[in-house]
C-alpha cells in the first residue's frame, strides 16, 4: 500500500540551540528526514532556534523559520502555512515536548494538524518515569526497584527504603540533564533538589543503582503493518553509570549470549509494540546482570536519536530517512534498501567488521570542572572508526581524537605506579581506557582490573593483546622488525607513528617505507549492510591491514 496520499505538508521540529548530545546528531536525522519527504514531492516546513545547523539550510526545505522552540512559534507557522502532518521524532527531546506541549494546548487540532512518526500516548510513556514503569511491570518486563517522587520529602522517604547507593532521574529531559547518583544519605537532598528542578514536570524517579551491570542499546523501527526490525544492537565498553554518551561503545554487541541476544530482541519488540500504534523509530537501553544474565529495561525513546545517527552510519541503513518515509504511511516491504538498491528496506543489517564510537571532552577548557562521568552527558563530540577487529578498531578511533594520543596509548606520560593507576581505574574519568592499557603494561592482572571497572573481561583481554603485541614490538628496532610481527601489528590497529614510538628507532616516515617495501599496505572494504551478500551501489569504504 503506497504512502498517505493526503500529506502534502509536513512541519518538521529541530532540536534547538546547541546543547550537548542535541544538536549536530539531530541535525544529520533532521537533514534526512527533510530530504527523504522532498523526494516524495512533499512540501516541507522546518522550524528550528539554531541557525548553526545543515537542516537550516535554505535549500534543505521548501521553508525556514528561525524562530523560537515555542508554541506561539508553532501557531504563527500554522496560521502563514497550509500544514497537514508535523513530525516531531527528528528534534530530540526538545521537539517531543514541544508538540507534547502544543497537542495540551489543542493547537493541531484547531489547525487540523496530525501528528506523525509518534504519538502523544507514546511520548507520556516513554518520557514519564512512573508511566514507563507501570508498562513495563503490566507487559511482564523487568525494571529496577524505583518510586516517582514530585517533592523532596517522598523522594527521601523511598531513598530511606531501599537504601543507597541510588540513582535520581528527571522525567522529560535529554542528555541526562538534571539526573545523578546518590552514593551516601549526605547526597541526597542535593540531588533529590537539582532532579526536581530539571524536570519539567518536577518529577523525579528514584532509582536502585544497577551499578556494574552492563549497558545495550537496541535500534528499532516499525511501520503502521506492526512490522518491527533492529538495525543494530551496541554494547557499551563502561557498564551502567555512564550516560551513553559519555560511554566508549560498540557495535554489534560483543559479550552477549545467543539466549541472551535473542531474549533482549524480544523484549525490545515487545516495549515498542506495546507503546502505541505508531510508525517510525525508537531506541531502548537495557542493562544486564554479567552474574545472571537478569535483563531489566532502563529506558525507551519513541524517536531517533544521538544513537541512531551513530547505527546509521555503522551499518550503513539511513534510519532518519527510512523513519520519514514510515511515517507518511509506506511499509518497510515497500521501501528500497538505500545500500543495495535491489532488495528491501524490511531487513537486519549484518555487520562483517567492528564499529567503536569514542566520545571527545574538553575539559582542558573548563578549568576546576569535575571530569568524572556520570549520568549527566560531558562530552562535546565523538569518533567513529571501522575496523576488522575491536583492537583495530579501538586504536583507529584512539588516533582520531586530536588529543596525542597516537592508538591506544599516551607514551610516557603516565608516571603512576601500579597500585595508583588500579585505585585511578575505579572511577570513570575520560582517560580511563588508557589508564587500564597503562595497568596492565604494569603487570596489572585483568581479574584485577575487572574486579575494579566491572568492564567486561572481554574487553579488557583485547587490551591485553594490544599490551602483548607493543612488548613485542619494543624487543626489536626498525632493522630487526620481522615482517610477520609488523603486518600482525598493522592488523590490530598500530599506526606507524605509535610503532616509531615503541621502538624508538626511527620515524613515522621510515617505518611507513619499510612496510611499503614489503608489500603492507591498506585495502579498502565495503561497508554494504549485508556481509556482501548482496551487492552494494553506494561507495561507503573503511581501510584496513587485512
Amino acid at each position: 500500500m503506497p504512502r498517505d496520499t493526503s500529506i502534502q505538508s509536513v512541519l518538521i521540529v529541530g532540536s534547538g540551540p546547541i546543547i550537548i548530545g542535541q544538536a549536530c546528531e539531530f541535525d544529520y536525522s533532521g537533514s534526512q528526514a527533510a530530504r527523504s519527504l522532498r523526494e516524495e514531492g512533499i512540501r516541507v516546513i522546518l522550524i528550528n532556534s539554531n541557525p548553526a545547523t545543515i537542516m537550516t539550510d535554505p535549500m534543505m526545505a521548501d521553508k525556514v523559520y528561525l524562530l523560537p522552540l515555542t508554541v506561539e512559534s508553532i501557531e504563527q507557522i500554522l496560521e502563514e502555512n497550509q500544514i497537514d502532518a508535523v513530525l516531531p521524532t527528528m528534534g530530540g527531546q526538545t521537539a517531543l515536548n514541544l508538540c507534547k506541549e502544543a497537542d495540551e494546548l489543542g493547537v493541531w487540532e484547531k489547525y487540523g494538524v496530525r501528528m506523525i512518526g509518534v504519538d502523544v500516548k507514546a511520548i507520556d510513556t516513554a518520557e514519564d518515569r512512573e508511566k514507563f514503569r507501570q508498562l513495563m511491570i503490566r507487559i511482564g518486563i523487568g525494571v529496577a526497584p524505583s518510586k516517582v517522587a514530585n517533592s523532596l520529602l517522598e523522594g527521601k522517604e523511598f531513598a530511606q527504603e531501599i537504601g543507597v547507593p541510588l540513582v535520581i532521574r528527571p522525567s522529560f529531559t535529554l542528555g541526562g540533564t538534571g539526573g545523578g547518583f546518590v552514593n551516601t544519605k549526605d547526597e541526597l537532598d542535593a540531588a533529590l533538589e537539582r532532579g526536581l528542578q530539571a524536570s519539567p514536570i518536577h518529577e523525579v524517579l528514584v532509582e536502585k543503582a544497577l551499578l556494574g551491570w552492563k549497558e545495550f542499546e537496541l535500534e528499532l523501527l516499525r511501520d503502521k503493518n506492526d512490522n518491527v526490525v533492529i538495525i543494530c544492537t551496541v554494547e557499551n565498553f563502561d557498564p551502567m553509570g555512564v550516560h551513553t554518551g559519555d560511554s566508549i561503545t560498540v557495535a554489534p554487541a560483543m559479550t552477549l549470549s545467543d539466549t541472551a541476544f535473542q531474549n533482549m530482541r524480544n523484549m525490545a519488540i515487545k516495549m515498542m509494540r506495546s507503546l502505541g500504534n505508531f510508525a517510525g523509530g525508537c531506541n531502548v537501553q537495557f542493562a544486564l546482570n554479567p552474574e545472571t544474565e537478569e535483563i531489566i529495561s532502563v529506558e525507551i525513546n519513541p524517536r531517533v536519536s544521538r544513537s541512531s545517527a551513530l547505527a546509521s552510519k555503522a551499518t550503513g541503513y539511513p534510519i532518519a530517512k527510512i523513519a520519514a518515509k514510515l511515517a507518511i504511511g509506506y511499509t518497510l516491504d515497500e521501501l528500497k534498501n538505500q545500500i543495495t538498491q535491489t532488495t528491501s528496506a524490511y531487513f537486519e543489517p549484518a555487520l562483517d567488521y567492528v564499529i567503536v564510537k569514542m566520545p571527545r571532552w574538553n575539559f582542558d577548557k573548563f578549568k576546576g570542572a569535575d571530569d568524572r562521568l556520570g549520568l549527566q552527558m560531558k562530552s562535546v563530540g565523538e569518533v567513529m572508526s571501522i575496523g576488522r577487529s575491536f583492537t583495530e578498531a579501538v586504536q583507529k578511533a584512539c588516533q582520531s581524537l586530536e588529543n596525542n594520543a597516537v592508538g591506544l596509548g599516551y607514551y610516557g606520560l603516565s608516571l603512576m605506579r601500579a597500585e595508583e593507576l588500579i585505585e585511578y581505574i575505579k572511577t570513570p574519568k575520560w582517560d580511563r581506557i588508557f589508564r587500564i592499557k597503562d595497568a596492565l603494561m604494569a603487570g596489572v592482572s585483568v581479574k584485577t582490573i575487572v574486579e575494579a571497572t566491572k568492564i567486561d573481561r572481554w574487553f579488557i583481554y583485547q587490551i591485553q593483546d594490544i599490551v602483548n603485541m607493543e612488548k613485542e614490538l619494543a624487543k626489536h628496532d626498525l632493522q630487526s622488525l620481522p615482517e610477520s610481527l609488523l603486518r600482525e601489528a598493522k592488523r590490530m590497529g598500530f599506526g606507524d607513528e605509535q610503532i616509531a614510538h615503541i621502538i624508538k628507532d626511527g620515524t613515522d616516515e621510515a617505518v611507513y617505507e619499510k612496510r611499503k617495501a614489503l608489500g603492507i599496505t591498506r585495502v579498502y572494504k565495503m561497508v554494504d549492510t549485508c556481509s556482501a551478500e548482496f551487492e552494494a551501489k553506494t561507495p561507503y569504504f573503511y581501510s584496513t591491514f587485512e
